[in-house]
């Protein structure tokens, strides 16, 4: 049989910090679409969409000072 992989949590802070800035990107993106589009519907469900990337960024944030607490606490 296989082994499981050890959990392997090093890379967390980064990996996280790095879906922050692709989700940010995404909303930018999106704002500028929203700005240039006639499309009250595509326009609201851009806008929808932020709103659901907003809830992820807090969620993210919080991950992300839990992964660096487990860190430090690993460090001492």
């Amino acid at each position: 049989m296989n082994k499981p992989k050890p959990d392997d949590r090093s890379d967390n802070v980064e990996r996280i910090q790095a879906n922050i800035n692709h989700t940010i990107r995404n909303m930018e993106a999106a704002e500028e679409m929203i700005a240039k589009t006639d499309d009250r519907k595509m326009a609201k469900t851009l806008e929808e969409k932020n709103d659901r990337r907003r809830d992820a960024l807090e969620g993210f944030r919080a991950e992300i000072r839990d992964e660096a607490l487990d860190q430090k606490r690993r460090e001492e």
